[in-house]
C-alpha cells in the first residue's frame, strides 16, 4: 500500500495520467477525452470576450459537456482585480455550476500563450482555496484540443446547481499583513512572477500607484514553465530543470514562499508550478499583488526616480 500510494504520489507530480478516481494537475487532450463524458467530471470553459458578432468562443465552440464559467466572474473590481470574490458571492458562482467537493473540475483555456495560462492557473486557485481538490488545467486548452484533432459542441448543458459553501483555506492564502512580516523578517521567499520590465520599474499596470516590486523579492517570470509558443506548460521534468536554473529548489526547508505580481494572474502560474507540479506545500499566493502593495506605500524596491515614472504614465496614458 505505501508502494502503491508513493507511486500515485509520484505521477501526481510529474503530471502523468492517473487512474480515474484521481485528478492530475494537468491533463492531456487525450488523457481528458477518456473521461470527458464521464458524470463525474465538470469541465470550466472560463474563455471571455465577444466577435463583432456579439457570439462569445463558448457559443461558437466548446469542449462536449463543458459549461460557461468567464473567468472575470472570478476576479476582483477594475480598482483591485486580484482580490477574492467575496464567500457569498464565490459560493453562489460554485453553486451555479453545479461545484461540490467531490466534482473533478478541469479549467478549460484558449491556450493562446502563458499570459492566458494565468487565467486557467488562477481559476485552480480561487477553486482550491475556496476547498475542491480534485481539480486539473487541460494542458494547452481548446487550441490544443482541436490540434489534437478532438470535437468542439455548441450545446450548453443543463446543470443541477449545488449547495456548497466555500471555505477559504488560509494556507493558500498570503494577506497583504503577512507579507509585510514576510518583508520586515527575512522569514519568506517573494517571487515576483511578471516579465522583467515590470520587476526593474521600466512600468507597471495600470492600476499600480508606482513602478518597482516588493522589498526583497526576487524574479521569476511566469513565461518560463513553456515552450516556445507559450501555449502549453513543459513537462515536469522540463520543469524542475527550469526551477533549478532559476534558483528554485522545492521542499528543501519550511521556508514559505509567497507568490505575486500586479494582480494574482501571472503569480497564479508560479504558484502552480510550485504547489501543484513540483509538489512544495509550503506555497501561497499574495492575490491582490502589486496593486495593492504599492497603494498602501509598503517597502518596494527598482522604484524609479519621478521623472522616470512621469514617462511611464505617459506611455500607459497614450496606449
Amino acid at each position: 500500500m505505501r508502494r502503491f500510494t508513493a507511486s500515485l504520489i509520484l505521477a501526481s507530480a510529474l503530471g502523468l495520467g492517473l487512474p480515474a478516481a484521481f485528478a492530475a494537475p494537468l491533463l492531456t487532450p487525450a488523457e481528458l477525452a477518456e473521461r470527458v463524458s464521464s458524470p463525474a467530471v465538470r469541465i470550466l470553459d472560463i474563455r471571455d470576450g465577444k466577435n463583432e458578432a456579439g457570439k462569445t468562443p463558448y457559443e461558437l465552440g466548446h469542449l462536449p459537456g463543458a459549461v460557461h464559467a468567464p473567468y472575470s466572474q472570478w476576479r476582483g473590481t477594475a480598482d483591485n482585480p486580484g482580490k477574492l470574490p467575496d464567500t457569498a458571492k464565490l459560493s453562489a458562482l460554485l453553486q451555479r455550476l453545479g461545484l461540490d467537493a467531490n466534482t473533478e473540475v478541469v479549467v478549460v483555456h484558449q491556450g493562446k500563450d502563458a499570459t492566458d495560462f494565468g487565467a486557467a492557473a488562477r481559476v485552480y486557485w480561487t477553486l482550491k482555496t475556496a476547498g475542491l481538490s480534485k481539480l486539473s488545467i487541460l494542458n494547452g486548452g481548446v487550441q490544443a484540443w482541436q490540434a489534437a484533432g478532438k470535437p468542439l459542441s455548441t450545446e450548453a448543458p443543463s446543470v443541477a446547481p449545488s449547495t456548497y459553501v466555500a471555505k477559504i483555506d488560509p494556507r493558500l492564502v498570503a494577506t497583504r499583513a503577512e507579507v509585510e512580516k514576510a518583508v520586515a523578517s527575512s522569514s519568506s521567499r517573494l517571487l515576483d512572477a511578471r516579465p522583467a520590465d515590470f520587476f526593474a520599474g521600466e512600468t507597471r499596470h495600470v492600476a499600480a500607484k508606482v513602478p518597482g516590486t516588493i522589498q526583497g523579492a526576487t524574479n521569476v517570470s511566469h513565461a518560463v514553465w513553456f515552450g516556445k509558443d507559450g501555449r502549453a506548460m513543459l513537462p515536469a521534468d522540463e520543469v524542475r530543470r527550469v526551477a533549478q536554473r532559476n534558483g528554485i529548489e522545492t521542499g528543501k526547508d519550511d521556508t514559505t514562499t509567497v507568490s505575486f505580481c500586479n494582480t494574482g494572474h501571472w503569480a497564479a502560474t508560479n504558484w502552480f508550478v510550485l504547489s501543484e507540479v513540483l509538489g512544495d506545500r509550503n506555497v501561497k499566493m499574495y492575490p491582490e499583488s502589486m496593486v495593492e502593495w504599492s497603494a498602501a506605500g509598503l517597502p518596494m524596491a527598482n522604484v524609479p526616480n519621478r521623472l522616470k515614472q512621469l514617462l511611464i504614465d505617459l506611455k500607459l496614458a497614450t496606449k
